[in-house]
């Protein structure tokens, strides 16, 4: 028995039992061809787009459903219980990219963009990383030289979700080197621009239906229309996006941490060992029994966070805490249910095996959980 949820109502909880559906019907028996072939078929999201599991969070008048981000908590949490984490693009593309066009976009790029993102014509990226810059967004060396009506933009992007798909990047490049952090600017690029373009698929140990690419710039030649915001106030909005990013992760690691939870508790019920259950063994229920409360303290925290996020509350030293303790615990928990799989965890078929090596990059990506802790750090007393 666990501490009853109370931030969903009743339309949000079909909200999810829909989504569920989807999953099934749509996602779940291609999904090891998805993970195969490492990306998930364009159709997929043209049907998501039409069923309103994109951008519902936006506006109606640019497409979305105006919705509250309690349905985007439903977007992140259920392909994490279902072990479908590849639809991780879905949510980068709703509740990252078009949230960044929304806020800072001129209203033709809002018009222009917004509503073939909503309906899944168009799918959008966010290039930040590059092969010689993570977490540390100020050492970016892409750069956006002003010409005229326009700039040139130069550079490269790696581990780029949605790398492969994508028909709209949000990159982030500097106007001003001499500036540093002050100095960098935000583009909204069409992958049609001349100079623009994508490089290979990459494979990952984990999150394998994820199409995850590099993209380069030669001399792409973006209009000045194309800016987000105001020039040289890019590090300002990303550190502005980035606590909501953050927060996505943590809600998506206790989502499957639960889960991995269920799958155990129904495994060790149903496999025997010295001719009684493994659920009968002490390891076994010490085991899930610390995991269950771990993942209960998790999602009491998080819940709290999401509250804070829709009240516009939620700062950045408490995302980065959500972020890096979920992330970590996520980790703890999957691999410990692994290990009472025994050498079925190891098997990819089990969704314990997925999710185990899904999980991994999460304490990477959003920024690493160790820049986290730095940024926490900052508000000691």
């Amino acid at each position: 028995m666990t501490i009853a949820r109370t931030i969903f109502s009743e339309e949000h909880l079909r909200f999810a039992e829909a989504l569920d559906r989807f999953i099934d019907v749509e996602v779940a028996p291609n999904y090891a061809r998805y993970e195969e072939e490492g990306i998930i078929d364009r159709a997929v999201w043209l049907k998501a787009g039409a069923a309103g599991f994109l951008c519902s969070s936006m506006p109606e008048e640019y497409g979305g459903q105006g919705a509250d981000k309690l349905y985007s908590v439903v977007l992140f949490e259920q392909p994490a219980r279902k072990a479908v984490q590849g639809l991780l693009g879905w949510s980068l593309h709703s509740e990252i990219v078009a949230p960044y066009i929304l806020h800072y976009g001129s209203e033709y790029l809002r018009q222009k963009y917004l509503p073939r993102m909503a309906s899944g014509e168009m799918i959008g990226a966010i290039a930040m990383t590059e092969p010689a810059a993570g977490s540390d967004l100020q050492g970016i060396r892409t750069t956006a030289v002003r010409d005229g009506d326009s700039y040139l933009l130069n550079g490269s992007k790696t581990f780029i979700t949605n790398g492969a798909h994508c028909d709209l990047v949000i990159v982030v490049a500097k106007t001003d080197p001499a500036k540093g952090a002050k100095g960098t600017s935000l583009f909204v690029v069409d992958t049609e621009m001349a100079g623009f373009a994508k490089g290979k698929r990459l494979k990952k140990i984990g999150m394998k239906a994820q199409d995850t690419g590099e993209l380069f710039f030669d001399n792409v030649r973006v209009p000045a229309a194309n800016l987000l915001g105001e020039e040289n106030r890019g590090f300002a909005y990303l550190m502005n996006e980035l606590p909501w990013e953050r927060l996505q992760i943590a809600i998506s690691a206790v989502a499957q941490a639960e889960a991995a939870i269920g799958w155990t508790s129904r495994y060790c019920r149903e496999r025997k060992a010295f001719g009684k259950e493994i659920m009968q063994f002490q390891n076994t229920q010490f085991t899930l029994a610390e995991a269950l409360t771990e993942v209960q303290i998790a999602r009491v925290f998080v819940d709290r966070c999401i509250e804070l996020q829709i009240k516009g509350e939620l700062d950045a030293a408490t995302a980065s805490m959500a972020k890096y303790w979920c992330t970590d615990l996520q980790s703890k928990v999957l691999d410990a249910c692994l290990q009472l799989h025994g050498g079925y965890g190891y098997m990819w078929e089990y969704p314990i095996a997925r999710a185990w090596a899904d999980a991994r990059v999460a304490r990477i990506y959003g920024g690493t959980n160790e820049i986290m802790k730095e940024l926490i750090a900052r508000q000691l007393p």
